[in-house]
């Protein structure tokens, strides 16, 4: 064996190791120098679908720069562990806190009314929101039959009162809450179909005050219940939409003509 051969073949791959390594440390320290220390973070082991219950076995711990840090992520599995998501979470997606919540009592409805606002809620039906399909978080807009003629079918109008409304809750499913109802059990969790809860009868929605007292009048004196129309969340547009009256139901003018006649001459009777 040729031993100053087999010596120098140690020597050139310490040397390489050792280049490789200063590489790696250099490298490194700029990106430490760049994009600041490495932050232990939470993130998902695989894909985590909404509603699915978060345990040890979906989630790992994994180091990132802290620029690279999102807000309201966790540094340990013990904060994430038996949360349950609240929207799909990717395979390797950062946890963070909006995206999850604890299942169990609801911890109150205040901290979720933005500054300025108030929480108004309404009773409904199946009719009235959207066959109950509206989930808290949704936006919607409000429609109320108003009649200021004393009964006149021909000046009855129905009008959008409110438009591009925040729902706060649907009963007690609060908005970045789940309706667990006291239940605790991850099993029990899972049996629930919480994306299609609609155990409810009442929506409170996220007003301003003027909104607030505008609802309390039309609760309060007139004799038509509000209706909600489902919006898609990133729709923020408002319309000038005028009030729609029977004049405007009917398709043709003869039909107009008719009702016009009929109604100019029903009322004139009656006075």
């Amino acid at each position: 064996m040729n031993t100053r051969a087999f010596t120098l073949a140690l020597v050139i791959a310490g040397f390489a190791v050792l280049m490789v390594n200063t590489y790696v440390s250099d490298y490194k320290n700029r990106i430490i120098e760049d994009y600041g220390e490495l932050v232990a973070v939470v993130v998902a082991k695989e894909d985590i679908k909404e509603f699915e219950l978060i345990d040890d076995q979906k989630v790992k711990i994994i180091s990132v720069p802290k620029d690279f840090v999102a807000p309201g992520s966790f540094k340990t599995m013990k904060e994430v562990e038996n949360t349950i998501a609240t929207v799909p979470i990717l395979k390797n997606e950062q946890i963070t806190k909006p995206r999850i919540t604890y299942p169990g009592a609801n911890t109150g409805l205040s901290r979720e009314v933005s500054a300025g606002k108030r929480a108004f809620a309404i009773t409904v039906n199946e009719s009235q929101a959207v066959g109950k399909l509206i989930k808290p978080g949704d936006r919607v807009d409000l429609l109320i039959g108003i009649d200021f003629a004393d009964g006149r079918k021909d000046m009855q109008k129905v009008i959008t009162l409110l438009q591009d409304v925040r729902v706060l809750s649907t009963g007690m499913s609060v908005s970045n809450n789940l309706p667990v109802i006291g239940m605790k059990v991850a099993k029990q969790v899972r049996q629930m179909k919480l994306n299609t809860y609609s155990n409810y009868s009442s929506v409170t929605l996220e007003l301003d005050p003027f909104q607030v007292q505008k609802m309390v009048h039309i609760i309060n004196f007139s004799q038509f219940q509000p209706y909600l129309s489902l919006r898609n969340v990133n729709d923020s547009e408002e319309l000038r939409i005028e009030g729609t009256k029977l004049n405007d139901i009917l398709s043709t003018d003869a039909d107009r003509l008719e009702a016009r006649k009929f109604f100019l001459e029903k009322y004139k009777n009656e006075n």
